[in-house]
């Protein structure tokens, strides 16, 4: 039997920007291994080889290495995102908001770079760090042009950082949305009385073994942590309605209870621009910024 406590600590008891079919997942997949529980069939969705916008960006695979040409720089969001790792890049299948943070820092200072594309491909991940790393997009946008070119997908947090750019283009496939929270319990109260085990807290401090997964979360409890969801749920919705003023309220936001739109859709909800293929946006992109240079 294995236990994974950084992993099991970042999935289950804390506050989530992440598309829910992405925690059944992790509910259904990880959380018998990291949590200890006897081993179950497991089906773990295969993640697909990260979206690459266009041909002319094939070249540039290294994380190691800043993408950009012609002036146009590029900020990779995709896979899982967390927020330590500032070196954690979507080879591993994560991106890290610290990372993402650094990037942006760098380029705003870089006079070589006309315009800035987010990559975004992504399903969501941790809350902590997310309104930060978004915040510092946002003034990287005040700053420079930027364009979020989904491939395929914006889903929570990732919603929140794309949003944060200029404009927003969703493939014809692509979903975005998902604004909401989501946190996870798993009580192992049953499968202890099953296995004849009973496990004894100690605690000082009423609410010191809150959310812990030997026994099920008391009602008052409960209500407060729910109470803490939509308040991040409303911060999440006001944070993108200021980033896409005009075009997205934070009513309208709210309004669609953490619901994915997939292409054009999207652009009628108000969370997209346009729907078109990543390899044009580019092509368009580079030329609006030379309109604007000559």
């Amino acid at each position: 039997m294995r236990n994974y406590p950084e992993i099991a600590s970042r999935m289950f008891g804390t506050p989530l920007m992440l598309h829910p079919s992405k925690g059944d997942i992790i509910a259904r997949a990880f959380g018998p291994r990291v949590l200890g529980l006897p081993d179950a069939e497991i089906a773990i969705a295969r993640e697909e080889a990260m979206g690459l916008v266009g041909d002319p960006m094939a070249d540039w695979l290294d994380d190691s290495e800043r993408r950009q040409q012609n002036g146009i720089a590029f900020i990779d969001i995709e896979g899982s995102l967390v927020n330590k790792g500032k070196w954690i890049g979507k080879s591993c299948g994560m991106t890290s908001y610290e990372g993402v943070i650094s990037q942006a820092n760098a380029l705003q200072d870089d006079p070589s770079v006309r315009g800035v594309i987010f990559e975004v491909d992504s399903f969501g991940g941790e809350v902590t760090g997310a309104f930060d790393c978004a915040e510092r997009l946002y003034e990287l946008s005040q700053a420079k042009p930027t364009l979020a070119i989904l491939t395929d997908h914006a889903c929570s947090a990732g919603y929140l950082l794309a949003s944060a750019a200029r404009q927003i283009v969703i493939p014809v496939t692509g979903i975005c949305g998902s604004i909401g929270v989501i946190s996870m319990h798993v009580d192992m109260s049953a499968w202890l009385a099953k296995e004849g085990l009973k496990v004894t807290i100690l605690k000082a401090g009423e609410h010191k073994a809150d959310f812990n997964p030997y026994e099920a979360i008391p009602e008052d409890v409960l209500k407060q942590e729910l109470a803490e969801l939509e308040e991040l749920r409303v911060e999440f919705a006001a944070t993108v309605a200021r980033y896409r003023a005009g075009r997205l309220t934070q009513q309208s936001a709210l309004a669609t209870e953490a619901r994915v739109y997939r292409g054009q859709k999207a652009v009628d909800a108000g969370l997209a621009d346009a729907v078109a293929r990543p390899s044009q946006v580019l092509e368009a992109f580079e030329a609006e910024l030379g309109r604007t240079a000559g």
